[in-house]
């Protein structure tokens, strides 16, 4: 630990998942006596606040009427986009994976002025982003950067394995190289544009087709039982995990506590949630199971009504629910991912978009869980899924094997220790 009190910033996607993230990882050098600033997307405004953090917060579109949930813009975005979850991920590359890049860059932009004045007003130490996009004003600070990359690792793109979005097999390469033609065909001109922008900012040149630069210092976060045997360079450093301290404690309901077979949680995150039509399927197909479920029903959650064997809410403190569960069915999101692996859980995996496919299909090559067809598979076909898991002893007893292992490494404070050291360099 550092001789003296540092002044860290973070700089989280205002999604949940990159937020609760730097949460877990912020909490950790608040507790150790740094002070810890969140330049968060504005509708975050008084939920860091609430945890002991300092907030310096930016908005990435003009300020909307009225109060926003916390990161309203992407849940909007998400349920007017949800028709493009259907395709094929290389048909997503143009018609989803490109806008989303497009409202990515525009908020950068958006937001520059009002960051430089955040960085020039806070004076990190250390500055902390968790995000797929690059913002100049974090690199003009002066300030040591370091990336945390809490995606799926295929991120960080590499010719020896899948490429990025697909959900391609790492066994198999058919696909892999007309899968990266067709993101060259989709990204390229956009790509050319966002980083002549990023020069004129004053900070270096993107790397070729990536959309933000590597730190001084990297985190990704992805267990070692699930990695991709691959060697990063120095700069980079694996966390097998980052789990929050900072959920509130969960009792299991009444209604759920003295019933029969086994308890699952299902939660597509509180992005995919936002799809109230698959979310219902999803729920009725389960109703007829002999099973309790915990349901994290998302923005929407008015809109979703629950048979006797499921009791939910629009948020739940998820890393206090996993240690109780036996399965979770999950959107394949990288923090619910690496969470339900953390606390040695197998799970169904239903990926929407994004990261999801290159977890779905990772943890169903390891034989950690099985993989669907969101949209296609039939109720007979994630209820088996469901049966399967529950049934394999031998799985279920490998999995949490490795949660153990991942729980014994600790990743939330190796970060710490690794954010500390990147500011108080020799």
């Amino acid at each position: 630990m550092p001789d003296r009190r540092l002044t860290v910033l973070f700089v989280p996607e205002s999604a949940y998942g990159p937020t609760n993230n730097c949460v877990g990882i912020g909490d950790v050098l608040r507790r150790r006596g740094h002070r810890v600033v969140f330049a968060a997307e504005a509708s975050w405004k008084g939920r860091l606040a609430a945890l002991g953090f300092e907030e310096d917060l930016i908005d990435l579109a003009p300020p909307p009427e009225g109060e926003q949930d916390a990161g309203q813009f992407w849940k909007d975005f998400i349920r007017d986009t949800a028709p493009e979850f259907r395709k094929p991920t290389v048909e997503q590359l143009e018609t989803w994976i490109k806008p989303v890049w497009e409202e990515l860059i525009s908020g950068v932009e958006y937001c520059e002025p009002r960051l430089r004045q955040i960085t020039e007003r806070v004076r990190p130490d250390v500055i902390v982003e968790d995000n797929v996009i690059c913002f100049p004003a974090l690199l003009t600070a002066g300030r040591p950067f370091v990336r945390i990359m809490s995606c799926n690792p295929l991120e960080r793109r590499t010719d020896d394995v899948p490429p990025v979005f697909s959900g391609l097999p790492s066994a198999d390469r058919t696909g892999w190289a007309d899968f990266r033609k067709a993101y060259d065909r989709s990204h390229r001109a956009l790509w050319e544009e966002f980083n002549a922008w990023v020069v004129s900012q004053g900070a270096p040149p993107l790397p070729d087709l990536d959309f933000i630069h590597p730190g001084t210092t990297n985190l990704y976060v992805y267990p070692e039982a699930a990695d991709y045997g691959r060697t990063l360079g120095p700069d980079w450093h694996r966390l097998d995990s980052s789990v929050r301290e900072t959920d509130d404690t969960f009792e299991l309901p009444a209604e759920l506590r003295d019933g029969d077979g086994a308890l699952i949680y299902f939660s597509l995150g509180s992005l995919g949630s936002a799809d109230v039509e698959l979310m219902r399927r999803v729920v009725g197909a389960l109703a007829g199971t002999p099973h309790r479920y915990i349901v994290s029903k998302g923005p929407l959650h008015d809109e979703i009504e629950l048979p006797p064997n499921m009791w939910g809410a629009e948020f739940l403190p998820q890393t206090s629910i996993l240690p109780l569960v036996d399965l979770v069915i999950t959107h394949g999101g990288n923090n619910t991912t690496t969470e339900a692996l953390h606390f040695g859980k197998p799970m169904v995996l239903l990926p929407l978009f994004w990261d999801q496919y290159d977890n779905a299909q990772r943890m169903a090559e390891l034989g950690f869980g099985i993989r669907l067809d969101t949209y296609r598979c039939s109720d007979g076909e994630l209820a088996g899924a469901v049966q399967r898991l529950l049934a394999d002893g031998g799985l279920r007893e490998r999995v949490a094997e490795a949660g153990r292992e991942i729980r014994r490494r600790d990743g939330v404070r190796r970060a710490a220790d690794l954010i500390e050291r990147a500011a108080t360099p020799p």
